[in-house]
């Protein structure tokens, strides 16, 4: 008892050492698994683990993130063949692409071949043509539209794109272009099904998809005069155009109509131009980037309101177009 220390108040206490036990073999390999499993690949993790684990992860997934990863992966098989014409034709143009933008049209292009097989939107199927004919061939309207803004010192438009089929020149503009306000008018509600389909996939905002003939909406006070910009691409002779697009523009604003051989149709449109209040401000022509194919873009500024009767009835604007 001599020899023992009796504990006293404000003492501190002192841990007793306690003997470490070395881990068994067992446990130092369930240790080093453990830390491969969770290593980054090359830096112990083995490819088996790793499958393993994506395929578990599959497996677990939800129906969407399943649906997500497989077109992920078609979107990586379309790479090689959508990326690097559409960067090369839209640097032709001096259109630059983000990574962003291109992935956003590879996701068109799919959903495009999809609905396609369930209904008309295009003839034009494989991954070569689709990158130029539709997506480059659309935004050889963006340096007309940027220098339009800079005209008038805005940052952004308001366009409509009548007629727009499968969504050409208004979703590729859109996604070039994401500070624009885009309307697609189309008339068949198929169409437009599809149409917000995309849109919903590319998260693209102040983006409206209507149905609509253009005669229709062109004499509406929702639209009438509310745009900027209207676009066309190639879908009537440019007097028959001019009747259904003009009415849409603003005072002061443009409509670009899309060509291919454009000489014949500008002589017999100028009756039409001046009757819905515009003039034809240019004509370019050129060559679309990768091809030999004539592309046409007329700009026609419109100077005066157009007069309300115009545009005609539906149907009247084909079957007697003004010459």
């Amino acid at each position: 008892m001599d020899n023992e220390r009796r504990v006293r108040p404000g003492d501190k206490r002192m841990k007793a050492d306690v003997p470490q036990k070395t881990p068994s073999n067992r446990a130092k390999r369930s240790v080093t698994n453990r830390d491969e499993a969770s290593a980054p690949e090359g830096e112990g993790a083995s490819h088996s683990v790793n499958r393993k684990g994506t395929d578990h992860m599959l497996q677990s997934a939800s129906p969407r993130a399943k649906e997500d990863a497989v077109n992920q992966e078609l979107l990586s098989a379309q790479n090689d063949e959508i990326s690097p014409v559409l960067s090369t034709g839209a640097a032709e143009i001096s259109v630059p692409l983000s990574g962003e933008s291109i992935y956003a049209f590879k996701t068109y292009a799919m959903l495009l071949k999809e609905w396609n097989d369930r209904m008309n939107l295009t003839g034009i199927m494989d991954n070569h043509g689709i990158a130029l004919r539709h997506f480059v061939d659309s935004l050889t309207l963006v340096p007309f539209l940027n220098e339009e803004m800079a005209k008038k010192g805005k940052k952004t438009l308001t366009l409509v794109d009548v007629g727009t089929g499968a969504g050409f020149p208004g979703i590729p503009l859109k996604v070039a272009m994401p500070e624009i306000e885009v309307l697609l008018l189309d008339s068949l509600k198929k169409r437009i099904h599809f149409l917000q389909e995309v849109c919903t996939a590319l998260s693209l905002k102040k983006m409206t998809c209507f149905h609509s003939r253009a005669e229709d909406a062109g004499r509406s006070k929702l639209h009438r005069e509310r745009f900027d910009v209207a676009t066309a691409r190639a879908v009537a002779a440019l007097p028959i155009l001019c009747e259904l697009c003009l009415p849409f523009v603003k005072v002061g604003g443009i409509f670009l109509a899309m060509k291919g051989h454009v000489e014949d149709e500008i002589e017999m449109s100028q009756k039409a131009v001046v009757t819905m209040g515009g003039t034809i401000e240019s004509v370019h022509q050129f060559v679309l980037p990768g091809t030999d194919m004539k592309r046409a873009v007329v700009v026609i500024r419109k100077l005066r309101p157009t007069p309300p009767k115009y545009p005609r009835t539906a149907g009247k604007p084909e079957k007697d177009p003004i010459l």
